[in-house]
C-alpha cells in the first residue's frame, strides 16, 4: 500500500510515519509534504496513493484548497489540532478526522475503518496492476545512502548497506559497522530510524535499530516476548516488548 503524508510539522510527520510503519510495516510511505503548493504539485505528477493522511493547516494555506486545484479521487485521514473543520472534511472522501496529539489507539481504529470500507478494492488492485513496482523504487530512493563522521582529524563517510546497527548509549548516537567500528553521528536515534529503510532496519526498543543480518541469536522470552543479541555487541540483555515482538515476526517473515 502506498500512503501520502501532508503535514507542515516537522516532529508531527514523525511521529506519524512511525505510528504508520509500526501498525503497516509493508507500506510505501510518500513525503512528508509541506504546502498546499508542493501537494499539487506532486498529485499531478505522481500515481495516486491509496490513502492520504492530511493535516488541515499547511505553511501556505488550508489543505482543503487543494481539492480545488487538482483531483483527490482516493480516500483522506485528517489529521488536524483544530475540531472546527469536521463537517467540511467529511465532504471531501475522508475516511477519519483525528485530533492531535494522535495517539496509537486512535489511529489504528482509523486505519480499521479505511481498511474496511476500501481493504477489498484496494487488494483488486495489487493483483491487477504491477504499478508498486515504480513507487518502491521511488519509495527506497527517499533515504540515505550514506552518513558522514569525523574520526580524529578525518572526515568518513559510511555506507548505509555496511552498517549492521544504530545504538544510543550516554545520550549520544552511532552507527556499528559490521566490521566492528562504532561511528558517532549526529542524529538522535528516532532521527536515525526515519532515514533508515523500514524494509531493511527494525527498530528493536529505545535503545536499538537493526538490520537482520546482525542479529545472531533470537530467543525467547517471558511473556510472550523476545530476546535479541546483536553481533559484535556487548549488551546480551535486548528485550522486545510484547507489541514488537508481534511486528518483529511480521518483519522478519518475508
Amino acid at each position: 500500500m502506498n500512503i501520502l503524508i501532508i503535514e507542515d510539522e516537522e516532529q508531527a510527520a514523525k511521529k506519524l510515519i512511525r505510528m504508520v510503519r509500526e501498525r503497516l510495516p509493508e507500506t510505501f510511505i510518500h513525503g512528508p509534504i509541506e504546502s498546499v503548493e508542493a501537494s499539487v504539485n506532486w498529485l499531478n505528477n505522481n500515481p495516486a496513493p491509496d490513502l492520504i493522511l492530511m493535516d488541515i493547516h499547511l505553511s501556505d494555506g488550508l489543505s482543503f484548497d487543494i481539492f480545488g486545484k487538482v483531483e483527490v479521487s482516493v480516500p483522506v485521514l485528517f489529521t488536524t489540532a483544530y475540531d472546527q473543520y469536521a463537517l467540511r472534511a467529511f465532504k471531501v472522501n475522508s475516511v477519519d478526522y483525528l485530533l492531535k496529539p494522535i495517539g496509537t489507539d486512535e489511529l489504528n481504529a482509523a486505519f480499521a475503518k479505511f481498511e474496511t470500507r476500501y481493504g477489498a478494492r484496494l487488494k483488486d488492485e495489487i493483483v491487477a496492476t504491477d504499478r508498486y513496482s515504480f513507487l518502491k523504487s521511488d519509495y527506497e530512493n527517499t533515504f540515505k545512502q550514506r552518513f558522514v563522521t569525523r574520526v580524529g582529524d578525518r572526515i568518513v563517510a559510511i555506507q548505509t548497506e555496511d552498517i549492521a546497527y544504530g545504538y544510543s548509549e550516554n545520550k549520544a548516537t552511532y552507527l556499528k559497522s559490521f566490521d566492528g567500528k562504532s561511528y558517532l553521528i549526529d542524529y538522535s536515534l528516532e532521527q536515525l530510524e526515519d532515514l533508515l529503510d523500514p524494509q531493511a532496519f527494525f527498530r528493536l526498543n529505545r535503545q536499538y535499530v537493526t538490520r537482520f543480518k546482525a542479529i545472531d541469536k533470537m530467543l525467547a522470552y517471558s511473556n510472550s516476548r523476545l530476546k535479541i543479541e546483536l553481533i559484535n555487541c556487548d549488551d546480551k540483555h535486548i528485550v522486545l516488548s510484547r507489541e514488537k515482538t508481534a511486528l518483529f515476526k511480521v518483519w522478519i517473515d518475508k
